[in-house]
């Protein structure tokens, strides 16, 4: 039997607030290799090595955790922000049975939202909303109040002597002596 590798896709699952990537193992393998790197730099992130039936996990960042089973290999992102955002590949190493083979799966872009920020740019539009708001009571309270002081001065001009409106009887209004 030849060393086969699967042509399945990697799976990219989102659950309970991680990213899984689970690609199948590849058949008839004793020993292989699989590695997540991120970026164009391609920075090994996790890694898993399986040699005989013993695993071996490695990670070099701690948001990252593996998961093996006997038909496929799950690498768990959890805790991402906005930093994350990357392309992320995928390397499969192929130890025995003999030849050596080393292929790249898949390559995957992901784009992370931070949490904080959703909710800071929430928080800022309420607190802008508000602002506008209550600029825009204080301008009709002034408004309102201008108004009044109007209404009043004007109020009080007309109380003029002999007036019909007044409660007293008429007066003959006082003349200005002349000089």
């Amino acid at each position: 039997d030849q060393a086969h590798v699967s042509d399945t896709q990697v799976m990219v699952e989102f659950e309970n607030g991680n990213f899984n990537f689970t690609f199948p193992n590849p058949k008839n393998v004793s020993e292989f290799s699989i590695t997540l790197f991120k970026g164009h730099e391609k920075k090994e992130i996790c890694a898993l090595h399986l040699s005989k039936e013993k695993v071996y996990p490695k990670s070099n960042v701690t948001y990252c955790q593996t998961q093996n089973s006997s038909s496929s290999t799950t690498f768990i992102l959890k805790n991402l922000g906005r930093k994350h955002t990357d392309i992320y590949t995928y390397c499969l190493e192929i130890f025995l049975p003999p030849p050596y083979i080393e292929c790249c799966l898949k390559e995957t872009y992901l784009y992370i939202q931070d949490k904080e920020d959703c909710f800071s740019l929430g928080l800022v539009s309420w607190i802008i909303i508000g602002l506008i708001i209550f600029a825009i009571s204080c301008v009709c309270c002034v408004v309102a109040c201008c108004l009044r002081n109007k209404n009043q001065k004007c109020e009080s001009n007309s109380h003029e002597y002999n007036s019909e409106y007044m409660p007293m009887a008429a007066v003959n209004a006082a003349k200005k002596p002349r000089i």
